[in-house]
């Protein structure tokens, strides 16, 4: 449903929204690192974010990307609609053609239920919204770095 690059926005707007200010900026080198991103692919991710209003960055030796108050008010369904085409969510899962509640796929009553809550929430939740759930759980991971997946079991 969504592209890579509207996965890593995304991903990228969380972080910042989580661990930057208009006093605290962050270069593309650290969030790259950190997120495991290629660091020119989130570059140009960032700079589009920006043209949008979404991310405020500042140039110069204490220059980087942050948000501010006004970004962090920003619904997540922006960051799709700048990154990405929005009308993917009305596509069909299975790639079909025409499908529509009178025209079903075979697993169209059950993928609609799920595309309609994923969309109320990327439409109606704030990224400081999503921020702070992953802030306040400790299961939410916004990144698989220095995360020892093969100690887990839960395979």
């Amino acid at each position: 449903m969504l592209t890579n690059a509207t996965k890593i926005a995304i991903r990228a707007s969380l972080y910042l929204a989580m661990f930057s200010n208009e006093t605290k900026k962050l270069g593309v080198k650290h969030i790259a690192e950190t997120l495991e991103i290629p660091r020119p692919f989130l570059a140009k991710l960032l700079q589009k974010l920006n043209k949008s209003d979404i991310v405020s960055s500042t140039k110069g030796p204490h220059g980087g990307f942050y948000l501010n108050e006004i970004n962090t008010k920003k619904r997540v369904w922006e960051i799709i609609v700048c990154i990405d085409n929005p009308d993917r969510f009305s596509h069909c899962f299975l790639g079909l053609a025409e499908c529509s509640d009178e025209n079903p796929c075979p697993v169209h009553f059950t993928v609609a239920p799920f595309k309609k809550n994923i969309l109320n929430d990327f439409k109606g939740k704030t990224i400081a919204q999503f921020a702070n759930e992953i802030k306040n759980s400790d299961k939410i991971i916004i990144s698989l770095k220095d995360f020892d997946v093969l100690d887990k079991k839960q395979c």
